[in-house]
């Protein structure tokens, strides 16, 4: 048998791998309510968002039902998905990345864009505007926005590494966290959040420009993190999460 490449494993499907072994040996019963995040993060030794990403992979695979406001629980094992290998990137370790990286790219598009490309920003911020008026989730507006600041770095592999970031908001783990959580009202704290950071790249403000993004990435992730929590806890429905 030829030598094959060893693949190093996410950390959220190792957890997801011993999830499903869980299940598949009957310690969580088809139609169980799974413990709650905040055990589950405890007793792994990880993170609640780490457990969050193991969940969405297994709800993904079919194995697991997020009810929102009531909790996780196991489904029947079905054949056809049984294969699936989810091999997506974490949302929240993607939405960490974007955070270091276009923080300073926003600090560095406030020393460097010109006026038109200023107004090109405004423009992308209005189509996601136009876009939420009529339901549809800005993510054109959205992609545009970030990857013309990262464009005004003239630096093609931090506008190739914006996009591919950006561009992992259509993987499976980050689209199905989407589909549960994204809405409207959110919608719109995330676009106020893009009309702060243009006004500080506009007042050519490094700092504040750089601050500004920072604060969008990480509310994004609040709002990822805020609106599972109360899922897999089974509290009150949650607040749901914005676009980044």
């Amino acid at each position: 048998m030829p030598i094959q490449t060893i693949e190093p494993r996410r950390l959220y499907r190792k957890i997801a791998d011993q999830l499903r072994k869980l299940i598949d040996g009957g310690e969580f019963a088809v139609g169980s309510r799974l413990p709650p995040e905040r055990d589950l993060a405890a007793q792994f030794g990880v993170s609640r968002p780490s457990v969050r990403e193991a969940l969405i992979a297994l709800e993904v695979e079919g194995r697991v039902e997020v009810r929102i406001g009531s909790g996780i629980y196991v489904r029947p094992r079905d054949p056809a998905t049984a294969l699936r290998d989810v091999a997506a990137e974490g949302p929240f370790e993607v939405i960490r990345a974007r955070l270091l990286i276009e923080g300073e790219l926003a600090a560095q598009a406030a020393q460097a864009m010109n006026a038109g490309q200023i107004a090109g920003l405004r423009l992308a911020v209005r189509l996601m505007q136009d876009e939420s008026r009529r339901s549809v989730a800005p993510i054109r507006g959205d992609r545009l926005f970030h990857t013309r600041i990262a464009a005004a770095s003239e630096n093609s592999v931090l506008l190739r590494l914006v996009t591919e970031l950006f561009d992992e908001r259509n993987n499976p783990l980050y689209a199905r966290l989407g589909g549960h959580f994204e809405s409207e009202p959110t919608w719109s704290l995330a676009i106020a959040e893009h009309e702060a950071v243009v006004d500080a790249i506009a007042r050519h403000a490094p700092g504040e420009a750089r601050a500004a993004m920072q604060h969008h990435l990480q509310c994004s992730q609040d709002r990822l993190a805020a609106a599972w929590g109360p899922a897999a806890e089974g509290e009150a429905a949650p607040m749901p999460a914005g676009v980044a």
